[in-house]
């Protein structure tokens, strides 16, 4: 399908909404037209920080749902990440207009974005990094250096400022441990950054080569924003190449002798990523060709280490330390395109937009409860085949987003009999799948009259395990 032909069925799934004014939106024009929707749709929006960035800007999140504020059990969550590279603005402004656009549509009866907001919640963060944006917004869209704005305030990339939880997976998957919601370090509020990380804020300005740093301000507000959430899916959008990324985007075997490696490394829900992006690539208007900026992506899409391996990116974070899913979106040639090319990149990712976010309603759901009905929090949801497990939230509700198939589903809870269902998976709405496990009857342990010894053949009490913070 052309491009041209793409974006026209586009225009036809949405009734015409009044002519909206395209133009970048320096920080107080965010935060005005952020507290314009939720001041034109107030039962169905929130407005809310996560925290502030380094010159203490507020990053605000909008939030959609028919009851704002609040988890409705069986509601899937779902977030987009905005302007994380200060530079790369087009995310940021579709972002806004997707707000907006939300809004319109579910004040003028439009029965999919109903339908999409009554079932879901979803989280908007059209800026993750306000410091960098308006650095690359003094320049404007003839920006001489290429990455004025980029980092943060501090002149570090975000977006290699996590802590890298990859390290820990591959050594799982090749000596066993954890496969899902991996800790934290211990050191990972301060960690040690290759060179390749800090790059200059803005010019004359020198960075430490490597050096030890903090995790920033912003990182760390997005860090306690997905651990206090049990978002699902999730999306991070980008600029400087047109290709829907998936993870992981850090190589098994990141540098060799010096040398960045790149190589495919899927992770254990390949097939999975790869549907979503290409749900996104392909109702893009023109993502799917392949052909842009002088890259070919078969299918507009990409595993992430087989592009370029990146270490401690947000998009594989997600994934290793919470139930979400997370792809990284590059939705532009030119990472600050000119005002006058928004409404076509606007038309050419709406229908993505809308589209990606309803691909968190897919796989299977359900509640995990005890003989009582109590919910069971952090429960472990396994599937036999994919090495990658998720945990019910604090309502007891969990989601696995599965392809279409029959599965092998197991419910596991400290203190419970595993539960094993066979579940058989549509394309269509995700199948209900609630469990019910019962309490674990321990066998009395017969006293003995020999005095405990350490030597050889004593008997050894098993550690207590402890249970993992709640996420």
């Amino acid at each position: 399908m052309s491009g041209l032909l793409s974006v026209f069925l586009h225009l036809l799934l949405f009734q015409l909404v009044a002519p909206v004014t395209f133009r970048h939106s320096r920080y107080d024009d965010l935060v005005r037209t952020l507290y314009k929707v939720h001041n034109e749709c107030p039962y169905i929006t929130r407005v809310y920080s996560i925290g502030r960035s380094v010159k203490g800007r507020h990053l605000y999140v909008l939030e959609f749902s028919d009851y704002p504020g609040i988890h409705e059990p069986l509601e899937p969550e779902v977030k987009y990440v905005g302007n994380m590279h200060g530079n790369e603005v087009l995310g940021r402004e579709l972002l806004l207009q997707l707000s907006e656009f939300l809004c319109e549509e579910f004040r003028n009866g439009n029965q999919r974005i109903v339908r999409l907001v009554e079932g879901t919640r979803i989280h908007i963060l059209p800026s993750m990094n306000p410091d960098g944006y308006e650095v690359a917004a003094a320049q404007g869209p003839d920006i001489s250096g290429y990455l004025v704005g980029r980092n943060n305030a501090n002149g570090v990339d975000l977006n290699r400022n996590f802590p890298d939880l990859n390290t820990y997976i591959y050594y799982n998957e090749k000596y066993g441990g954890p496969n899902h919601h991996l800790p934290l370090p211990d050191n990972w509020k301060s960690q040690k950054i290759p060179p390749d990380v800090l790059r200059p804020f803005s010019p004359g300005v020198l960075r430490c080569h490597p050096c030890s740093v903090k995790v920033e301000p912003e990182t760390r507000a997005v860090i306690q924003w997905i651990r206090s959430f049990n978002f699902i899916l999730s999306a991070n959008l980008h600029g400087g190449a047109v290709v829907a990324n998936y993870p992981y985007d850090k190589s098994l075997e990141h540098r060799v002798r010096g040398f960045r490696r790149t190589a495919n490394t899927p992770t254990p829900d390949d097939k999975l990523f790869q549907k979503l992006a290409k749900v996104y690539s392909y109702a893009h208007g023109w993502m799917h060709q392949g052909w842009n900026c002088g890259d070919y992506f078969p299918d507009g899409i990409t595993n992430g280490a087989s592009w370029y391996s990146l270490s401690k990116g947000m998009q594989d974070f997600n994934y290793l330390h919470t139930n979400c899913f997370e792809i990284t979106l590059e939705l532009s040639c030119d990472k600050f395109p000119r005002q006058e090319e928004l409404q076509r990149e606007w038309l050419g990712n709406r229908e993505a937009l809308i589209q990606f976010l309803e691909q968190v309603h897919q796989g299977i759901k359900g509640m995990v409860l005890d003989e009582n009905n109590n919910n069971l929090p952090k429960a472990v949801i396994s599937v036999s085949g994919i090495n990658h497990d998720v945990t019910s939230g604090h309502h007891g509700d969990y989601f696995r987003l599965l392809l279409p198939g029959t599965y092998t589903v197991t419910a596991t809870a400290p203190g419970f009999d595993p539960e094993t269902v066979s579940v058989t998976v549509g394309p269509g709405e995700p199948k209900l799948v609630d469990f019910h496990l019962k309490r674990s009857i321990i066998p009395p342990i017969t006293p003995t009259k020999r005095v405990p010894s350490a030597g050889p053949g004593s008997r050894v009490l098993p550690k207590k395990v402890q249970p993992r913070a709640a996420k």
